[in-house]
């Protein structure tokens, strides 16, 4: 008897030690247009409570890359949720054109659902019905019996629903028209009480009504250009010069989007990530919960400011201390190793076009003005009685249309067009032109040629696309930057990993974007993605 008794509790042990083998919470941290460089270059300005308490406890992989073109957003945070490439996963832009509709189609745009939590009918028409696979969150969702809880915020939408998955508890993103957060009828239909009440609070306005002045003694940021140059704009047309201090409340836009366009945007968002954890009481039991947060006043600030502006660095600064927050927040709610934190970034950057001009470095503005004034002449010579050809232009890429349709599926060009295939060799700023049909051939796998066909997707790209040589970029205007190419300044990214389960360490090793789904898939013990091509990484 003392025997089976003995047995029974040793299956016992044996039974909850298994069920240890996993973390209580997973906390996904995505930073909107992080190049992996800002880790570094801002070190000695940071807490030792934030990046630098994931680098000298966790796991850092020094060379992760985005292996597919174009860098945005929308592609960026669903590879890193999917473990695949645009090709596969089916979000090849943060818009495109739909040849399905002959129209544009916003990547996470459902025209079946309606906005909860706001008036503005169109900011919730959102879903992520556009994603055709499923994310590591789906997988979890799924592996648990939909015990384990997922939250997924962000002040974009893109950027929440896509983490999210198909089958979250809640994903929710910011209304800049009236200042809270929503969701969509996907989800919910109506608000969980804990996000009305942070809604009430009025923290936007509140945010709003600050001066945006530097974190430190401004002639402390020797790893910035001077405050006034010509490689950044205003925040509005309202402010005479782009310097601090930044009187938010006198240059304010209709509703709330010049906050964005500062620190405090993500000040916003970890104030309500915060309020998620504790009222979702994420973390509390033994089953795995994950939190999907990510921080898009990065992206906002490196748009308008550039990349070597001191408003980009103390957006840094101040970052670093609101993740220290949360790092902190999470030790007291779900305690010191019962946690898994990976850190990583949707895209990374260019530097300005200008600044490198004046540094002597190759780079340009591409005019693609020019390009569509020569595409309608070349087209005007196949239009006839039966055939009136077309074209629509986005994302460095043609779409083709004649009479209103768009061309089939490997379909060759038409001879007409390999003139301006020619044409455009000789632009100024393009390096290769790739079409449609070339997408199914093979390339070595770090060529452009490679990286484009991993973001290709035939019925939601275009039937020539344009790649721009290094230091080139398509943008409307000459201050700030913009990403989207192949080249390492978009592709090279952080990743890090800190807490339950993680040796503190780093790696030179090569990784992709690809692999950070199936790393943390792998460390919590579930199926990865359904379209996943990445490997686990951490060893």
């Amino acid at each position: 008897m003392k025997k089976y008794i003995y047995l029974c509790f040793a299956f016992l042990l044996a039974g909850q030690s298994f069920a240890q083998k996993r973390p209580k919470l997973v906390v996904g941290i995505v930073v909107d247009q992080m190049r992996y460089d800002y880790l570094y270059r801002f070190q000695n300005k940071y807490s030792n409570g934030g990046f630098k308490r994931l680098l000298n406890t966790g796991y850092s992989f020094e060379q992760c890359h985005i292996n597919y073109m174009p860098t945005f957003t929308a592609p960026g945070h669903a590879c890193i949720y999917t473990g695949t490439t645009p090709s596969i996963n089916g979000i090849v832009a943060n818009d495109w054109y739909e040849r399905s509709i002959n129209d544009t189609m916003y990547c996470v745009y459902d025209s079946n659902v309606t906005t909860i939590g706001s008036a503005n009918k169109k900011a919730g028409k959102m879903s992520p019905n556009n994603l055709y696979t499923t994310t590591m969150t789906d997988e979890l969702r799924m592996a648990t019996n939909k015990q384990g809880k997922v939250i997924s915020v962000c002040i974009k939408d893109r950027g929440s629903i896509l983490p999210g998955g198909h089958h979250p508890n809640g994903a929710y993103w910011f209304d800049s028209d009236n200042g809270a957060f929503i969701t969509s009828t996907y989800y919910t239909s109506s608000l969980p009480h804990w996000v009305t009440d942070f809604n009430n609070i009025h923290l936007p306005e509140t945010l709003i009504n600050k001066t945006w002045d530097t974190y430190f003694p401004i002639k402390t940021y020797t790893e910035s250009t001077a405050d006034d140059v010509v490689y950044e704009a205003p925040l509005s047309k309202k402010e005479e010069k782009p310097v601090f201090p930044h009187k938010l409340r006198l240059i304010r836009k209709d509703g709330y989007g010049t906050l964005l366009t500062t620190p405090y945007g993500n000040t916003l968002l970890k104030e309500f990530a915060l309020q998620a954890l504790k009222q979702e009481d994420l973390g509390k039991d033994s089953i795995t919960d994950f939190l999907a947060i990510s921080f898009s006043s990065t992206d906002y600030v490196g748009h308008h400011f550039g990349t070597f502006s001191i408003e980009l660095e103390d957006t840094y600064i101040r970052l670093d201390r609101d993740i220290e927050e949360i790092l902190n927040k999470l030790d007291a709610q779900v305690g010191k190793g019962n946690y898994l934190v990976f850190l990583t970034a949707d895209h990374g950057a260019a530097h300005n076009v200008q600044y490198l001009k004046d540094r002597n470095m190759p780079a340009g503005l591409f005019n693609d003005s020019a390009l569509k004034d020569t595409l309608k002449t070349y087209l005007g010579y196949m239009n006839n009685e039966y055939e009136k050809w077309d074209f629509f232009y986005d994302n460095q890429q043609i779409y083709l249309t004649i009479n209103g349709n768009t061309l089939s599926k490997n379909a060759p060009l038409p001879p007409a067009m390999y003139p301006f295939m020619d044409r455009l060799l000789t632009m100024e700023g393009v390096d290769k032109v790739y079409t449609g049909s070339m997408m199914s051939e093979p390339y070595t796998s770090n060529a452009p040629g490679s990286l484009i066909q991993k973001g290709y997707r035939f019925e939601r790209c275009g039937d020539i696309i344009i790649n721009l040589k290094p230091g080139w970029m398509e943008m409307p205007r000459k201050t700030g930057t913009t990403h989207g190419s192949p080249y390492d300044y978009d592709t090279h990214i952080p990743f890090l990993l800190m807490g339950w389960g993680i040796k503190q360490g780093q790696s030179t090793e090569n990784v992709n974007m690809i692999d950070i789904a199936p790393t943390i898939s792998s460390l919590i013990k579930i199926p990865n993605p359904s379209g996943c091509v990445g490997k686990a990484v951490y060893r």
